[in-house]
């Protein structure tokens, strides 16, 4: 309401001048209004000094008093016009002007910070859903740093345990045990629903309806990648479409020398640390930062056609950038806060300008290339450009012969989806992999049978390229990767935010509500897997994931390791051949247990790691 009431106020000043004015001096005092008041919205303190040094900016000081003398009557003014004079009468709508914008900004942050969060409050209160109370700005960032704090200060897990839920995602599952298992949470000041029912998550993460989006946490996420995972809408499904010939099935299986020659350099590199152990003692590795470095060499060479050594300066990077991003994680829904001069943000922003410089040297090399004839690499970001080239030039047409692209991807989004590749391609395999080794280490059962399979189909120590027909061929080894997949989902939860009121599993949802489907805790659910859902049962994928889940039959899967629907991760066929290659290179080679100094604590830094490392004792397979 001030507001209007603050124009009216001046457009009524105005229009008293303007019965005395001439049309050219009334522009002039019009220009004089409208810089004053900028002058007295920005600088209130100093607003006599502003006046002065707007009126003297505009038409200088004596040429105001003129407009004023000639144009504005005594009586008017109350006194012989003077530049002072101006100010009086531009004071009292200029002040209300000022009122009446901080009036606005401090409406805008009420609705912001309390009105609008308890109005969806109490509309999901009213259907009966429970949760944590609202606490204005901060949400819930105080209790989950606190029971982040509790989880990581306890003891580890026992080896052999694989409830992780408790550890890897405290606030959930506090959440859960006190409110049931669709319960309300906050993220600042957003309400945060917990879904856990599969079928209720299929729908959200299949979203036939168009009433969800993904939830994107900002500038935050551009800073760590900004890829085809980030993205909504017509740029989504261009960007797709551009990559996915990159992930078709037959230029993966061109790859596999690729992922056989960064094993084979990793499994040599252990053969010699097992060699120089004294007496024939099993040597120590810590598998957790090898598993790191294979699967960099495996995404520089497949993804860029390069040596883990020339990307190493990318992956050092990306991995001190997604600590900084833990770091800020439970402040990014305040309003500008990224934008905030803090000694965190501006390193990462020093990183994200770091990593896309190399990134564009990188692509403006191959551009060069392809522009001039040469023939393409097999590599991701080969054929990611190819592909991208195509849609520019009218060749990558959709049904009927038209393009259905509406173009390419510009640099800036090619490099957006570099950076996906190394943070996706690297991250996600090597957290597979290094929890493989882990939980094989806790049953050595299981490793044994997993590696009679593997010398069964490839014969002596699996030192030749494993071939597709060959990998396929590895069910013991498929489900060992199901089951880790289970039990240690890489990232443990995604989000989906509402656009537009809705209807999910009879409660209403308004718009602006943030769903988050706890994927890990969906995986451990005993009333989805059976009571023995938080232990290592493999053989629980004997017959394909549909069957997986305690319910059987033909019932709808409840694995979600790699998401669901059409935006299922693109690269999940590339991460399960990496990791099978992986794995069967190192069962064919190795014998392995845990060390004593291994400490048992899955923890999430983003993707769920382990927090202090994965040391296993290594013996040479005989």
């Amino acid at each position: 309401m001030l507001m209007p009431l603050c124009f009216y106020s001046v457009l009524s000043h105005g229009a008293k001048i303007s019965r005395h004015v001439p049309v050219g001096r009334l522009h002039a005092l019009l220009c004089l209004y409208k810089t004053t008041a900028m002058a007295l919205v920005f600088d209130l303190p100093f607003r006599r000094t502003a006046v002065q040094r707007v009126t003297s900016l505009e038409f200088s000081s004596v040429a105001a008093s003129q407009v004023m003398a000639t144009s504005v009557p005594v009586g008017l003014l109350g006194e012989a016009p003077s530049p002072w004079n101006v100010q009086q009468l531009l004071l009292p709508p200029l002040c209300a002007a000022a009122v009446a914008v901080v009036a606005w900004c401090a409406a805008r942050a009420a609705e912001w910070a309390w009105l609008r969060p308890r109005r969806l409050e109490r509309a999901l209160r009213a259907q009966g859903l429970r949760g944590t109370a609202y606490r204005p700005l901060s949400g819930d960032a105080p209790l989950s740093d606190r029971l982040a704090r509790e989880a990581r200060s306890r003891p580890p897990l026992p080896p052999g345990c694989h409830a992780v839920v408790p550890r890897a995602m405290p606030l959930v599952h506090h959440a859960m045990n006190e409110h049931g298992k669709t319960s309300v949470t906050w993220f600042g000041p957003t309400p945060r629903v917990i879904v856990t029912e599969p079928e209720l998550v299929r729908q959200v993460l299949s979203n036939k309806f168009g009433h969800f989006e993904k939830a994107g946490f900002g500038q935050l996420t551009r800073l760590l990648h900004h890829g085809v995972s980030t993205h909504q809408g017509s740029k989504w499904a261009k960007h797709r479409r551009i990559i996915n010939p990159a992930f078709h099935l037959d230029k993966l299986k061109r790859m596999l020398p690729a992922f056989a020659s960064c094993c084979a350099d990793m499994v040599s590199r252990w053969e010699g640390l097992v060699a120089a152990a004294d007496d024939g003692e099993p040597c120590e590795v810590d598998v957790w930062p090898e598993m790191q470095r294979l699967t960099g060499d495996v995404i520089s060479r497949v993804a860029f056609g390069s040596s883990y050594l020339e990307g190493r300066r990318i992956f050092e990077l990306q991995e001190e950038q997604v600590h900084l991003a833990m770091l800020v994680a439970n402040k990014i829904h305040i309003p500008g806060y990224m934008m905030l001069p803090t000694r965190v943000n501006r390193r990462m922003k020093r990183i994200a300008a770091e990593i896309e410089g190399i990134l564009r040297g990188m692509i403006a090399t191959r551009e060069s290339s392809l522009r001039a004839g040469k023939a393409t690499s097999d590599d991701l970001l080969g054929l990611l450009l190819e592909s991208n080239m195509e849609q520019f030039s009218g060749e990558g047409e959709g049904e009927g012969g038209t393009n259905s692209g509406g173009g390419g991807m510009s640099t800036d989004d090619i490099i957006g989806e570099c950076k996906l590749f190394y943070f996706a391609g690297m991250e996600t395999t090597s957290v597979l992999l290094t929890w493989t080794m882990v939980v094989l280490a806790m049953h050595q059962e299981w490793q044994d049978r997993a590696r009679e399979e593997v010398l069964r189909v490839f014969g002596g120590g699996c030192r030749s390229v494993p071939d597709y027909d060959g990998l396929s061929r590895l069910k013991i080894v498929t489900m060992v990767l199901y089951e880790v997949l289970r039990l240690y989902t890489p990232l443990p939860a995604l989000h989906r935010r509402t656009y537009k009121p809705m209807e999910l599993g009879g409660v209403r949802y308004p718009a602006g509500v943030m769903l988050m489907l706890p994927l890990l805790s969906i995986h451990h659910d005993k009333d989805v897997w059976g009571p023995d859902a938080d232990e290592f049962r493999p053989e629980r994928f004997a017959e394909g994931i549909a069957r997986a889940a305690a319910s059987g039959g033909d019932a709808p899967p409840a694995f979600f390791p790699f998401g669901w629907g059409p935006r299922t991760c693109i690269g999940q066929t590339f991460a399960l051949l990496e990791a099978k290659i992986g794995l069967a290179m190192i069962l064919g080679s190795f014998v392995f247990e845990l060390s004593p100094s291994y400490s048992h604590a899955p923890f999430p830094v983003v993707l769920l790691q382990p927090e202090h490392g994965a040391q296993v004792k290594l013996r040479k397979l005989p």
